[in-house]
């Protein structure tokens, strides 16, 4: 099995230096953080830290529940190695991280290590934040993956990875649909549906339920097909951009529709842990999902045979045939911890040593964000080769929820317009006013 080279990971993120940002969780006072950042893509030799063994316990608060079983086992060997202990908990998938991480701090009962997504979230957090630019991995980060954590020359957050996601399909049911044909237009994606739910195939598996799913993914489809994502945001910030009548919004409305209409049973009592079972099962052809998904879809069904496809809201090919790619979140530590010297001997530790990296490829599944972490095609799964394989072809786009205003503020208010619009308590013009009636009140 070919290794990944340091260039094709160097692509991932390069291609969408768009970066801005991924899944939500925000809160807190802003304060200073960084901006262009001391990174780069030459990797040097991993550096393998071997703390003393002391008697200190970190308190590390993490919301990738995917993950969370093998996390707590790499951080048992870390613990057989140094004495050090490391108390998780995780708090995510249905859960308000921010919210909960929030609930932390206010009670005093702050985490050493937590997770930050960048750009608003590190105004929101920054007077929290230890500076890491000084760290041993800082020279061996992907290019592009310090973006979201940094501001004033300094870096305040370790990238756990990079990802990406789009409608994760099971071949064989294509297959027996007889679609020969991979949809890469929204007319193609109908005719899909059709062709399946023939066959008695039910085509979408939608986990609505959950607000990420729709306030953050789902709706950063029509942010990152602007011409230019990041303009338009500063549009809106400014008031010269509008949602209402923008032509990329209409569009997007009709793939929401599409998959409703050819959809699961109750999308919005469908939860992400029921979305994910399902599919993995074969209970429908396709689910809007990322790559994190790979670890539980394969324990859950090990022979499911399973690929991306692009999200299209129009007919298009050229401009939909791309899948989402960006930083999903970063680990920072708390700069008034007690432990910060040992929390950052850890996460040292977790990307130099040889168990932290076969953990973070093997275990985790994650597309690595530095240089000196390789990983071949069958470490990290089907979902994350055909990611690269999007990537080196240049056809990706970016991830732009953590620009909104106040982030997840923004988000869960957003998901709970489009729940309110699937469960036909809102018409399209109303979800699409409230988006922008919650753009302007939280702007600054």
């Amino acid at each position: 099995m070919k290794k990944m080279s340091v260039l094709v990971l160097s692509v991932i993120v390069l291609l969408t230096i768009v970066l801005t940002g991924c899944g939500g969780n925000n809160d807190k006072a802003a304060s200073e953080a960084p901006e262009s950042s001391t990174t780069g893509t030459e990797s040097s030799p991993a550096v393998e830290s071997t703390p003393p063994k002391k008697d200190v316990t970190i308190k590390m608060f993490q919301f990738k529940v995917e993950i969370a079983e093998q996390l707590q086992l790499m951080v048992n060997e870390y613990e057989k190695e140094t004495g050090v202990k490391i108390q998780i908990e995780t708090v995510g998938g249905g859960a308000d991280y921010g919210a909960a991480l929030k609930a932390k701090f206010n009670s005093g009962d702050k985490p050493d290590i937590f997770n930050n997504g960048g750009f608003s979230d590190l105004e929101l957090w920054a007077e929290n934040l230890e500076d890491l630019s000084d760290q041993p991995w800082v020279k061996d980060l992907v290019k592009g993956t310090d973006e979201p954590m940094t501001k004033d020359g300094k870096l305040y957050g370790m990238p756990i990875g990079v990802e990406g996601y789009g409608y994760i399909y099971n071949k064989d049911l294509f297959a027996q649909a007889g679609i020969t044909e991979l949809p890469k237009t929204l007319t193609q994606l109908e005719d899909a549906a059709k062709k399946l739910q023939d066959k008695g195939i039910t085509p979408f598996e939608n986990g609505y339920g959950e607000w990420w799913v729709l306030g953050n993914h789902f709706v950063n489809l029509p942010f990152a097909l602007q011409a230019d994502p990041n303009a338009f945001i500063e549009g809106l910030n400014n008031g010269t951009e509008k949602i209402p009548g923008n032509a990329g919004f209409d569009n997007w409305v009709k793939l929401f529709d599409l998959t409703v209409k050819y959809g699961n049973k109750n999308p919005l009592q469908t939860d992400y842990n029921t979305q994910v079972t399902d599919f993995s099962n074969g209970k429908a052809a396709m689910t809007q999902q990322g790559n994190w998904t790979q670890v539980q879809i394969t324990k859950t069904n090990p022979n499911v045979n399973i690929g991306f496809l692009p999200m299209p809201i129009s007919d298009d090919a050229a401009a939909s045939d791309k899948l989402f790619v960006g930083v999903p979140n970063n680990w920072v530590i708390n700069k008034n911890s007690a432990v910060k010297q040992e929390a950052k001997d850890f996460l040292n530790w977790m990307v130099t040593s040889d168990i932290g990296k076969s953990y973070i490829t093997k275990q985790f599944k994650f597309i690595p964000a530095l240089t000196t972490i390789e990983a071949t095609e069958e470490d990290l799964g089907a979902l994350a080769s055909d990611i690269i394989k999007y990537n080196k072809e240049g056809k990706v786009l970016s991830w732009n929820w953590f620009k909104f205003p106040q982030g997840e503020a923004s988000s869960k208010k957003f998901g709970d317009a489009m729940q309110g619009y699937v469960g036909k308590q809102l018409t399209k013009e109303q979800m699409l006013e409230t988006f922008q009636s919650t753009w302007d009140s939280l702007k600054k």
